[in-house]
């Protein structure tokens, strides 16, 4: 059998850079390997330009923590790495202690299907540094992509307006895996059901799919073509019109919509793919009107996404399902998130006083925060009002609460502490165990919509939408500052 099938198979705990692997090492040989530490995962702009992040690929990155182990044949790969002098990258002892690694620490999560925004930390990694580090780039792998898909399924499922979207992307998608995990965010972000077959029966998403211009390519003719399907799949007729002549299409599909109609069975709709898609879709509509199949859909496809559909709704086109291919997996005109993994606090032991870190830049946006994060969002009867992200370590709720924008220290906010709120982020892992109930992805995919429901429009707009209050806590926001200048060594003069 040819080893490359079985991919999935194996342990993926190579899935990393190897400056994760050298930076162990390192913790490994000095000592160090045991300091606890606190990384933060988080990202630092919205994509598309929009307003809103939907959160996704909590439930990978969890099968990935609780399947972590360096396998006898990791470790035999590892050894055959060298550094410049020819001899082994690693020293033995080093990888027999991998092969005995597992993961022993604590990871809190902002739930999948939550809205969120820059700065805010999506993960909270706690434990060994050793196992942290090693933990960096899978995690981004993970949580980045999905992320990114889920947020851009969202905005085309605004845009429809609660029409119907399909996701035809798998053809286009950047490999197996991108595939795969694409077909399941466009499903969480907003997407009704995919033509991926494996993705169905993976995560439980609808499938759907109609037929190919090759289909009707190989017959004599367009109606044997259709006709000769709607004898294989009378339940199933949806039939791509433009193969030839587009409206000649549709006039050969309502003929045989009629003699399926004679069996018992009903014409499902037709598909356009190619050509002026408003101009087809409405006098394909009238078509169909006129021979008494109102109820029949009109299919889209041809490289759609939100700003497309937007221009063709605004056209008039009489589309009522939306099917988006590449443009959605492959988040075609933002290829990354740019989510980031920092380190944000550590101590030797547990009786110790935690040692905060920053990671400082010329660029204001680039500065991390430190300490021990949880992010708090605040409500009142309208909606989602602002989010606050606190320390944990020494927070002491007061009756009124002060956050300061971290790109801008004359923003400010007072918040009520007797308004409702909630802390986003909950126990995922607690000493390497699970402790946390993993939804079904139905119930992911309703959090989506409950979530995007309680923001104001203008935060959902695509024109430069409003920007959501997100702030750090005062006592953050000073301490942050305060050890940024301490870093800097300024001195008052």
């Amino acid at each position: 059998m040819n080893k490359h099938l079985q991919l999935y198979g194996q342990s993926l705990s190579l899935l990393t850079d190897l400056y994760q692997l050298t930076m162990a090492y390192g913790y490994w040989k000095s000592g160090t390997a045991e300091k606890e530490a606190v990384f933060n995962l988080f990202f630092r702009k919205n994509p598309f330009g929009g307003g809103y992040t939907v959160a996704a690929g909590l439930e990978q990155a969890i099968d990935f923590i609780e399947n972590f182990r360096f396998s006898e044949e990791d470790t035999a790969y590892l050894r055959t790495l060298t550094g410049s002098d020819g001899q082994p990258l690693f020293e033995a002892a080093f990888l027999d202690y991998l092969q005995e690694l597992r993961f022993t620490g604590e990871v809190d999560a902002i739930p999948e299907g939550t809205v969120v925004f820059p700065q805010e930390p999506l993960l909270r990694v706690r434990g060994p540094i050793l196992q942290c580090q090693i933990l960096e780039t899978p995690l981004l792998n993970l949580i980045n992509f999905q992320s990114l898909i889920a947020t851009k399924a969202a905005r085309i499922k605004q845009v429809t307006k609660g029409e119907p979207v399909l996701e035809f992307g798998l053809r286009r998608a950047q490999g197996m895996d991108g595939g795969v995990t694409a077909s399941r965010a466009a499903y969480i972000g907003g997407a009704d059901a995919t033509s991926n077959v494996l993705a169905g029966r993976l995560f439980g998403i609808p499938v759907k799919g109609t037929h190919a211009h090759s289909w009707v390519m190989s017959f004599d003719s367009e109606e044997e073509a259709f006709e000769t399907y709607a004898e294989v799949l009378p339940n199933n007729c949806i039939f791509l019109v433009d193969t030839f002549d587009t409206l000649e299409g549709v006039k050969k599909a309502i003929e045989t919509g009629k003699k399926l109609e004679a069996k018992g069975y009903k014409l499902g709709g037709i598909r356009l793919d190619s050509g002026d898609l408003a101009y087809f879709s409405i006098e394909a509509r009238k078509l169909l009107d006129a021979a008494g199949f109102k109820d029949a859909a009109i299919v889209a496809s041809n490289d759609l996404d939100e700003n497309i559909i937007q221009s063709l709704k605004d056209q008039g086109a009489t589309i009522n399902v939306w099917g988006v291919g590449t443009k959605l997996v492959t988040a075609y005109d933002q290829p990354a998130l740019g989510g980031v993994y920092k380190l944000a606090a550590m101590r030797n032991d547990k009786d110790d006083e935690w040692e905060y870190k920053i990671k400082l830049s010329e660029q204001t946006i680039k500065i991390s925060t430190p300490g021990i994060q949880q992010v708090r969002r605040y409500r009142n009867a309208n909606g989602f009002i602002a989010d606050m992200i606190y320390n944990t370590e020494g927070f002491q709720k007061k009756e009124e609460e002060i956050m300061i924008d971290p790109m801008d220290y004359t923003k400010r906010r007072k918040l009520d502490n007797a308004t409702p709120h909630e802390d986003l982020l909950v126990p995922v892992f607690r000493e390497g165990k699970l402790v946390y109930n993993l939804p079904e992805i139905q119930d992911v995919k309703k959090r989506v919509e409950d979530q995007l429901s309680g923001f104001h429009e203008s935060i959902r707009r695509f024109v430069n939408p409003h920007l959501y209050p997100v702030g750090l806590e005062k006592g953050l926001y000073d301490f942050k500052t305060d050890l940024i200048l301490k870093l800097r060594k300024f001195n008052g003069k």
